[in-house]
């Protein structure tokens, strides 16, 4: 009973050294996000200009090597700020089987990798969307607003978006994402390599579920705060509305209308 008791007291000690961390992780990347650290303009007042001036256009800034760094690590930290809150039960849940699996004497030290490979994933992503917002802006398709300037483009981008949501690989990915615990059981690898391996497969599957809807931030403004709050609370319904596949399908058809009234209106008004 002493031992129980014992083991207890550990695991809740673990949750909260865990849910401190990833709250600091997130505040701090969130901060970072609404600054716009060493972007030309920060995400309240880029969110201030979209409000008051829709559509407004504003020519792209010159890019250069460190400029290019400057967006990478803008995605990098918004996608942290983003993903981390509803990837946190997994997080947990795996800090507490892994006290339990490994009586090891740094498993937090195992979670950390955890985590660590999850977030990998979604760096490489954000380097592909800067390699993307690099050459859209290049292209003219992006304005220096950071969004599409083309409504038909933006309206192809949410049909897609929209029909993405209903594929049965977004299916199986947003599976993976809402059943944590099943996933550990049948993913466990021991040790802190095998950790970071099972961040890396997780991160994946959260990959596969979630990057349609990263890219949206293309539509509404790479930096329009009111597009990023919107999106990661969707995707954090999402992944805890387990049973309930109508709103993924509810939301594919609702961005594909949305996407398609968007390709009309300019040959309508014409």
């Amino acid at each position: 009973m002493g031992t129980m008791s014992r083991l207890e007291s550990v695991l809740k000690r673990d949750r909260i050294v865990v849910m401190i961390g990833l709250a600091l992780v997130v505040v701090v990347a969130a901060v970072y996000t609404v600054a716009g650290v060493g972007m030309h303009m920060s995400a309240l007042t880029m969110t201030g200009m979209a409000i008051e001036m829709p559509g407004m256009a504003m020519q792209p800034v010159g890019w250069s090597v460190g400029y290019a760094l400057v967006v990478f690590l803008m995605w990098s930290v918004m996608m942290v700020a983003m993903m981390v809150p509803s990837a946190a039960p997994m997080v947990l849940i795996h800090a507490a089987i892994g006290r339990k699996q490994e009586k090891a004497d740094r498993p937090l030290t195992a979670t950390a990798l955890f985590v660590a490979g999850y977030l990998a994933l979604w760096t490489v992503f954000s380097l592909l969307a800067t390699v993307l917002q690099w050459r859209f802006e290049s292209l003219g398709i992006v304005t220096g607003m950071m969004e599409i300037a083309s409504p038909v483009i933006a309206g192809l981008v949410l049909i897609a978006a929209g029909l993405y949501q209903i594929t049965p690989l977004k299916g199986v990915c947003l599976r993976h994402c809402q059943h944590p615990l099943t996933f550990l059981i049948h993913h466990w690898r021991p040790g802190k390599r095998g950790a970071f391996r099972m961040g890396l497969e997780h991160g994946s599957y959260c990959l596969g579920c979630c990057w349609f809807l990263m890219a949206l931030l293309f539509v509404g403004g790479i930096m329009n705060l009111i597009w990023i709050a919107g999106i990661a609370i969707y995707v954090g319904i999402e992944k805890f509305a387990v049973g309930h596949r109508w709103l993924t399908g509810a939301t594919g058809a609702i961005l594909a209308a949305a996407g398609l009234v968007m390709v009309a209106r300019p040959f309508l008004a014409a």
